[in-house]
């Protein structure tokens, strides 16, 4: 049982700020970060490969159904794939 406190303030320690009043923590995970995404995704220029495309699709299908982790990762990837065509 000690063992697990340890672990727990060990995890929670980081995220107290000096007034012992904790940071905001900033989640990726979310539907609102997906349309975040898309819509970045939207208005960068160039050509799109098929592949770059089903992508954001998946991504944002994926988003939509409540599966922003797996949704995110999807974008994340198009998103690596269209800077390095550039």
């Amino acid at each position: 049982m000690r063992l697990l406190q340890s672990l727990a303030l060990a995890c929670v320690a980081p995220v107290l700020g000096a007034g012992s009043e904790p940071m905001p923590r900033i989640t990726t995970d979310s539907r609102e970060y997906c349309i975040e995404l898309a819509e970045r995704l939207a208005k960068m220029p160039g050509p799109r490969e098929e592949a770059v495309t089903r992508l954001v699709e998946d991504g944002v299908r994926l988003c939509d159904s409540g599966h922003p982790r797996l949704g995110v990762a999807r974008l994340r990837r198009a998103m690596r794939a269209m800077l390095a065509g550039h």
